[in-house]
């Protein structure tokens, strides 16, 4: 077994008991006495720059650099979350998983996988991300957004420009990242107001029918657009400036993070956060002859129904005056017979 693989069996038998790296570093080290430990790189427990065993004095209480836990190489104790080593069964529900567990918040779950990190960027081949999830809005502030234009199950006219519109809340607009470089790459952030800070996109999918029930591909869209900047009035625009050949297609929005993640929410059971609609394109905009030859049908076929509700109404009124006429007939034999 190679040396890398027997390190990621290790390591997978041991993330439900990682110990949290919280205790006090050792400073300086590869920056020698002569910083004082100020410049300590967080590896100074080598102790290999030159009289770089005193140079870590306590100045830098134990966060590797500068004062600063965010440039710290190690895990401060007191962002550790006790939660993260229950794997959730002691109140088991039928069909529940265990969860992963670890006691160090998972900060070196990366190395379990053979995939390579995402690292800021969008690898079509999968990855690992460790950056966390980051700041959690409240369910007060829980983004929505809904499309205003095109209408949903409305008509337009193919090949012809068209803007869409779509109204947006609890979210503030006007958040993004180089998607080339900073993708995925650093936590949910929130405004002074508690709101997500982000931004949005619109992806256009061309289906078969308005009763299409396949899945589609997500590699395959006939529109997309980024909306980065900040919302008007509550409202974000797309232009879709050369139209869209005649068709069916379902519109439908991506609201996103400032790094382009996902939206997280403080609860599981809420709206979605997103919309969709569905919209078709003719060659002329009016609805297509199809469906209204099929209401044309289905008002003849009750026509149809009626009429012949009307004549069999007829044809018993008619029958009528005979059945009495025959009843007559009978009385009349009967009277005869006495």
């Amino acid at each position: 077994m190679s040396s890398r693989a027997l390190h990621l069996a290790l390591l997978a038998l041991a993330l439900s008991s990682f110990t949290a790296q919280a205790v006090p570093l050792p400073q300086g080290g590869g920056n020698g006495g002569g910083n004082g430990g100020g410049n300590g790189n967080g590896n100074g427990g080598n102790n290999n720059g030159n009289g770089g065993g005193n140079s870590g004095n306590n100045g830098n209480n134990g966060n590797g650099v500068g004062n600063n836990p965010q440039t710290s190489l190690r895990l401060d104790p007191d962002v550790i979350a006790p939660a993260f080593a229950n794997d959730g069964q002691d109140v088991p529900v039928a069909g529940q998983v265990a969860s992963l567990t670890s006691t160090n918040n998972f900060i070196n779950f990366c190395l379990l996988s053979d995939l390579p990190l995402t690292n800021g960027q969008q690898l079509i081949g999968g990855s690992c991300n460790p950056a966390p999830i980051g700041l959690i809005p409240s369910v007060d502030n829980m983004p929505s957004s809904k499309f205003v234009n095109p209408p949903n199950l409305s008509v337009l006219k193919a090949n012809t420009r068209f803007t869409v519109e779509m109204n947006i809340a609890n979210m503030q607009t006007g958040f993004f990242v180089n998607a080339q470089k900073n993708y995925f790459a650093a936590p949910q952030v929130l405004n002074a107001q508690g709101q997500i800070q982000g931004h949005s996109h619109v992806v256009i999918e061309k289906i078969t029918s308005l009763q299409q029930t396949d899945p589609t591909n997500p590699r395959v869209f006939a529109f997309f657009k980024g909306l980065n900047a900040a919302a008007v009035g509550g409202k974000l625009t797309a232009d879709v400036t050369d139209g869209l050949p005649a068709g069916i297609y379902r519109l439908s929005s991506i609201n996103t993070s400032t790094n382009h993640q996902p939206l997280i929410v403080p609860v599981a059971q809420h709206g979605s956060l997103d919309d969709a609609i569905y919209f078709t394109i003719t060659a002329d905009g009016n609805p297509p002859p199809a469906a209204g030859n099929a209401n044309n049908a289905g008002a003849a076929g009750a026509n149809a129904n009626n009429a012949g509700a009307n004549g069999a109404n007829t044809a018993n009124a008619n029958n009528a005056p005979a059945a009495g006429a025959n009843g007559a007939n009978v009385g009349q034999a009967n009277l005869a017979g006495q």
